[in-house]
């Protein structure tokens, strides 16, 4: 952790309107939330970057909602997410890439769930969708196997960048007055009627209102703080494979199965860095830190994958991954304040989080307000433009200046390293320095640039190159 970082949490005297526990993508839009608000926000992790739990691994698809149950909490976030993301989105320099969406049957059972799937996105809010023949689909995605049997379209559902906008919701908080305490880990606390005395591993920390948004420990941090909770965990795995970016040619819309009770299911996409994506699958487990990825279950995603599209067999694997999602024992959000205590719990946010978490954030800050709690709205409000990392946009390396390029499967510049390492919100890990840059996570997945990017980032992360644990 930065020095700077570490004197900021000295001083037990400050007294903040609202600490927000946990810097992942629902963390990182309620702080900024907050922050717009006119509240005085401090968000404390503690990992040394944000982004390093749940958030850093999931398929960066923007979701209308369409298949949540409806009159859900869930399906309200995601509706007021979704629309808040394409308002913001510009004036982040947030990327958007309007594929739409097929929902596919494969069988007969599956088609006869397509008229209420249907009807539910309907019910959603979700009025766009049709119904499509197989000739229609096959039209659509000429590389799709032609043992598709029905199918229809949600043409609003898109691929956004998934590191890109958390960073950028907290930038945004930091730019308007918030902080930002990495490395921090909140170990206790006790709320006296008026105020908050939280115990960290680098200083007391004081607050009105706590938030609680630590996703995959959100029930144990509830029992330490509180002494009880609503839900408990149930970690839920998701491994994937992405293929290498000559495969993403392949397909035009997201490609959906008819979900489950328990999964969305295998889905096929391409990703806003120009690759594909098969994946993921729902395995329960009770480790909230195991992400490996297996053999077995990776052969099965990628037969699975040219099993939909057969020309994936020709496609070289340039990466796999885990990511774990706080799923709990419903399948709805849980969302639970506690008004007595000036304190709000962020559960259950499973695998819609991404979508979700700004229309998150205004429900929290609703709650929040059913406290008596009121901030005074900032005169001005400032928009900070996040630098471009997707593929479908300009990129640095066709710019002027850029000291050349250090990752060439990538194309990352030595001035997009640079940048990312400085600034109110600096990478602090090589994990953070990949989600802000794409750098090592090519073809190659370092072994060209690593020796470079150690030189770079000597003393300047919270471990040498040579020393971090593989982190995607």
């Amino acid at each position: 952790m930065p020095q700077a970082e570490a004197e900021l949490t000295s001083s037990t005297n400050e007294i903040w309107d609202v600490v927000v526990i946990g810097a992942g993508v629902v963390g990182c839009a309620t702080a900024r939330c907050f922050a717009l608000n006119g509240a005085r926000t401090l968000i404390v992790e503690k990992a040394p970057d944000i982004l390093a739990g749940a958030s850093k691994g999931n398929s960066g698809i923007l979701h209308t909602g369409f298949d949540a149950p409806p009159g859900s909490l869930e399906q309200k976030c995601i509706a007021a997410g979704y629309e808040e993301y394409l308002t913001i989105r510009e004036r982040l320099n947030l990327p958007l890439l309007e594929t739409g969406a097929l929902v596919l049957a494969w069988n007969a059972e599956q088609e006869a769930r397509l008229d209420s799937l249907m009807e539910q996105a309907q019910t959603n809010g979700v009025q766009d969708v049709t119904r499509l023949t197989r000739t229609d689909i096959l039209k659509h995605e000429p590389e799709l196997s032609d043992t598709v049997v029905a199918g229809f379209s949600v043409p609003r559902e898109f691929v956004i960048d998934p590191w890109s906008a958390p960073y950028a919701y907290l930038l945004q908080a930091i730019e308007n007055g918030a902080s930002c305490r990495r490395g921090t880990q909140v170990t206790g606390g006790a709320f006296d009627g008026e105020y908050w005395s939280l115990e960290t591993g680098t200083g007391l920390i004081r607050c009105r209102t706590v938030i609680n948004c630590t996703g995959l420990y959100g029930d144990e941090v509830d029992r330490c703080l509180i002494g009880e909770t609503a839900f408990t965990i149930r970690p839920r795995k998701g491994q994937f494979v992405v293929f290498d970016k000559a495969a993403a040619g392949l397909v035009n819309a997201i490609l959906l199965p008819v979900p489950t009770e328990t999964t969305k299911g295998v889905v096929i996409c391409r990703t806003s860095y120009g690759n594909l994506l098969v994946g993921p699958t729902a395995e329960d487990q009770e480790s909230r830190e195991d992400a490996s990825v297996d053999r077995d279950t990776l052969a099965m995603l990628r037969a699975r994958g040219i099993e939909m599209v057969p020309r994936l067999a020709e496609c070289a694997i340039t990466a796999t991954y885990a990511g774990l999602r706080p799923a709990t024992d419903e399948k709805d959000y849980r969302i639970c304040a506690y008004a007595d205590r000036h304190y709000i719990s962020v559960g259950g946010i499973r695998s819609t989080g991404l979508s979700g978490a700004l229309g998150i954030a205004w429900h929290v800050a609703g709650l929040c307000a059913e406290f008596g709690e009121a901030y005074e709205l900032p005169a001005k409000i400032n928009w900070p433009a996040v630098a471009t990392i997707t593929e479908y946009g300009e990129r640095d390396w066709a710019q002027p200046g850029n000291g050349g390029v250090v990752c060439h499967c990538e194309l990352v510049t030595r001035r997009e390293i640079e940048e990312a390492l400085a600034g109110p919100l600096g990478a602090n890990s090589l994990g953070g320095l990949k989600r802000r840059t794409r750098v090592t996570m090519g073809r190659c997945q370092g072994f060209y640039c690593l020796g470079a990017l150690s030189d770079m980032t000597r003393g300047r992360l919270d471990q040498s190159i040579a020393d971090a644990q593989p982190d995607r």
